[in-house]
C-alpha cells in the first residue's frame, strides 16, 4: 500500500525513486516542501516541477489517500477527526490546542489487540497495522486543518499499539522529525505503549531523543492484569525492569499514565504500590487521568475528592504527578469512541 503513496516514502528513499527517473535531486526536496512545509494535497500543484515529472508523479503514486469524513469541534475547542482508508476502514485523529502547542494525536493500527479494560479502541476487534503513509497522513490532515497551519507536538496514543506497529511508526518519526519534513523536534514526539518489553527494548537503542510514556494503570498484578490483559505476558516486574533499562541507556524520562477508575485503582493500597515502583526507578513522572465514562466498558469516572486524595498522596511522597484535564468528553474524544459510534450507525 505505500508503495503506491508518496508520503510513505523518506527524503531518502524518493531521491532513489527520482535517480531511477534521471531527474536532479534537488527536485525530492521541491516535492517535499510542497507536501510538508506548503501542505499541498495535490501534484499539478507543483508549479516549479517539470509538467512531465508531475505527471508521473501522477501515475506512479497516490498522495491523500485517506477521505476525512466526520469532524467534531469540542466546547474546549479539541477536534477530533474521522478518517476512512482506502480499504474501508475507519480511524480516529485528534487535535488539542493549548496555549503555546498544538498536538496531535495520532492512530497507529485498525483496531487493538490488546483490550483494556479502560479503552474503547478495542471493542471492533483488530485487523491491520497502519502504514507509515496513513499515519503520516493523518498529521499532515491536522496541521493543515489547523487555524494557523501548524502541529507543535505528535503524540502516538490514538486507537492502537505503536511498539506493535514498530517499523511503520518509527519511519513516521523520522520523517516528521527530520528538517526536510515537518522539523517537529524529537522531544516534542511521543509513544505511548500499553508495555510491550521488546519494543521498549529497542526504543532504548534508536538513539533518538523521543518521549516515552507507559500505560501502566495499577501497579500489582492482579488489578492490572485484570484491566489490562497484556500484564499476563509481560507482569509489572519485568516491564519495570525493562523501564529502568530504558532510563539508563537513554537518561530520559519516562511519564507514567495512570487511568483513574471508580472502585478499581485509586485507594490507598494502589496508591502505596504505585509510589513504591516510581520511587525505584527515580526519572519518571506518572500523569493521572480520570477515565472516560464508556458504557459499553462498564467503567465510571471515580469522584472529584477520590482523584485528589491519590494526587495528594503521591505528592506527599515526593514524586512528580500532574493530573491530566480531560478534553474533548463532549464529542467522544477518547480513544476509539467516536470511532466506535460511527462504525455501529
Amino acid at each position: 500500500m505505500d508503495n503506491r503513496n508518496i508520503t510513505g516514502l523518506t527524503f531518502e528513499e524518493l531521491k532513489l525513486v527520482l535517480a531511477a527517473w534521471k531527474q536532479e535531486s534537488f527536485r525530492a526536496q521541491q516535492i517535499f516542501s510542497w507536501i510538508y512545509k506548503r501542505g499541498m494535497t495535490n501534484f499539478d500543484v507543483m508549479a516549479d516541477l517539470p509538467v512531465d515529472l508531475r505527471v508521473r508523479l501522477k501515475e506512479n503514486y497516490s498522495l491523500f489517500a485517506l477521505k476525512l469524513v466526520k469532524v467534531l469541534q469540542s466546547q474546549d475547542a479539541a477536534e477530533k477527526f474521522i478518517f476512512e482508508t482506502n480499504d474501508g476502514n475507519f480511524i480516529e485523529g485528534v487535535s488539542i490546542p493549548a496555549s503555546e502547542r498544538i498536538t496531535g494525536c495520532i492512530s497507529t493500527q485498525v483496531g487493538c489487540k490488546f483490550s483494556c479494560r479502560f479503552c474503547a479502541s478495542g471493542l471492533l476487534g483488530f485487523r491491520r497495522n497502519l502504514t507509515a503513509s496513513e499515519m503520516i497522513e493523518e498529521i499532515l490532515f491536522l496541521k493543515n486543518y489547523s487555524a494557523d497551519k501548524r502541529l507543535t507536538h505528535v503524540v502516538f496514543m490514538g486507537i492502537g499499539e505503536p511498539l506493535d506497529n514498530y517499523d511503520n511508526v518509527l519511519k513516521v518519526i523520522r520523517i516528521i522529525n527530520s528538517p526536510l519534513g515537518l522539523n517537529i523536534g524529537a522531544r516534542r514526539i511521543t509513544i505511548s505503549t500499553c508495555g510491550i518489553i521488546p519494543g521498549i527494548k529497542r526504543l532504548a537503542d534508536e538513539g533518538l531523543q523521543i518521549e516515552l510514556s507507559i500505560s501502566l494503570h495499577a501497579a500489582d498484578d492482579r488489578t492490572r492484569s485484570q484491566i489490562m490483559p497484556i500484564n499476563k505476558k509481560y507482569p509489572l516486574k519485568d516491564l519495570i525492569k525493562a523501564c529502568a533499562e530504558y532510563i539508563k541507556k537513554t537518561n530520559r524520562q519516562i511519564t507514567f499514565e495512570y487511568v483513574l477508575i471508580k472502585n478499581i485503582n485509586l485507594d490507598l493500597q494502589s496508591a502505596q504500590n504505585l509510589a513504591t515502583i516510581l520511587k525505584s526507578l527515580g526519572l519518571c513522572k506518572v500523569n493521572l487521568i480520570p477515565c472516560n465514562p464508556i458504557r459499553e466498558l462498564n467503567v465510571e469516572t471515580p469522584a472529584k475528592l477520590e482523584i485528589l486524595l491519590f494526587r495528594d498522596y503521591l505528592l506527599k511522597q515526593g514524586l512528580n504527578v500532574t493530573l491530566r484535564k480531560p478534553r474533548g468528553q463532549d464529542i467522544a474524544a477518547a480513544c476509539g469512541q467516536l470511532r466506535l459510534r460511527y462504525e455501529k450507525n
